[in-house]
């Protein structure tokens, strides 16, 4: 009952991924590219503003997805490893989180109104 694969399926199996990878690559590029092209255009017409960002907001939201990640992670290591070194899995992204949440904090209270 020896089943064997034909070298024609190894070789389809084998480029699908390829395939993806590429073409992901190229609309990639051109998005990027027609952005670029977008932009300069709105800066030649003098329309063009400059996105805002919130850090205060983002910080908050990478904070609080960080700790949560964390605390999940650093309960699951710890209830099923009994304490080992995959314990850090959890800890370090539960300690960027409060250190995002952290800088929040400050940040926040520290804002000229």
């Amino acid at each position: 009952m020896g089943q064997t694969t034909s070298y024609a399926a190894q070789v389809i199996i084998s480029i699908i991924p390829i395939v993806g990878i590429v073409m992901g690559s190229v609309v990639i590029f051109f998005y990027l590219l027609w952005n670029h092209k977008r932009r300069t255009l709105l800066i030649k017409a003098g329309q063009y503003r400059r996105p805002e960002f919130d850090l205060l907001s983002f910080s908050l939201l990478a904070g609080l997805l960080l700790s949560a990640v964390g605390l999940a992670l650093t309960i699951f290591l710890a209830i099923a490893l009994r304490v080992n070194f995959g314990l850090l899995g959890g800890i370090i992204p539960l300690a960027v989180g409060i250190g995002l949440l952290t800088y929040y904090g400050i940040r926040r209270n520290n804002r000229p109104s």
